[in-house]
């Protein structure tokens, strides 16, 4: 009972440039930084990811031992036991930052944004989970993106979904067919996985694409972005 509640993620924003009516949190790989994340869309995209009513933020991980790093201390949303989709699911780890994650959003409602009007997502480990968060605990979320990100075939996602019965946000999924790290099938079956089991997905493939991010595809998901936090039209 005396325990102190944990310390709120470090974040990085880019603020809106007129009126916040919508939220985006984006989840960066394993072993990076929300500020390394935002840099390198930035980089790829000559400027910041930035809209005229949507807040963008970057939450950096904790810092934990990582398994498939020989348990060196490394900024990851969980633990893994391999990087393999065909392995059980580190589900303790997973389970308390979807806690710590949750905080984030209600930070957000606290700021009056309506939770239909909040978007989360990410690269990699962060677009995992982005999928952990929404489909299990956070159903009434705006939408949920995955770029070169998979789950493991016996997911709990996969164990919440079998037993649902509401409307589910749609999947926006990015992969590169190159990529060596997070394989193109793992991406593939896990959107087929998640069709199945009623979510409205996408999967958008990019030939020779590595375990990286493109500028086609950040423009793509931006697209996409605006099309799920519509400009609300002013009374």
């Amino acid at each position: 009972l005396g325990m102190a509640a944990p310390a709120a993620l470090q974040r990085s924003v880019v603020f809106p440039a007129g009126r916040h009516t919508a939220s985006l949190i984006f989840l960066h790989g394993s072993g990076d930084t929300g500020q390394g994340a935002r840099a390198w869309i930035k980089q790829i995209l000559n400027q910041d990811m930035a809209f005229q009513h949507i807040k963008v933020i970057y939450p950096t991980a904790p810092t934990r031992p990582y398994t498939p790093m020989k348990g060196a201390l490394s900024t990851v949303w969980f633990d893994r036991y391999k990087i393999s989709n065909d392995c059980p699911e580190h589900t303790e780890s997973i389970d308390s930052m979807c806690r710590r994650l949750t905080d984030l959003i209600n930070d957000e409602i606290k700021n009056d944004i309506a939770k239909n009007r909040i978007l989360i997502g990410g690269f990699s480990m962060g677009g995992g989970m982005a999928m952990h968060l929404a489909y299990r605990f956070h159903q009434d979320l705006a939408g949920v993106f995955a770029l070169s990100s998979f789950l493991n075939k016996d997911s709990a996602v996969y164990q919440a979904l079998k037993k649902n019965e509401s409307v589910l946000p749609e999947l926006f999924q990015c992969h590169g067919t190159a990529d060596e790290l997070v394989l193109y099938s793992w991406g593939e079956e896990t959107n087929k996985m998640l069709k199945s089991l009623g979510v409205p997905t996408s999967l958008h493939t990019f030939p020779n694409l590595n375990h990286e991010l493109s500028r086609t595809e950040i423009e793509k998901l931006k697209t996409w972005i605006v099309k799920k936090l519509p400009v609300e039209a002013t009374n």
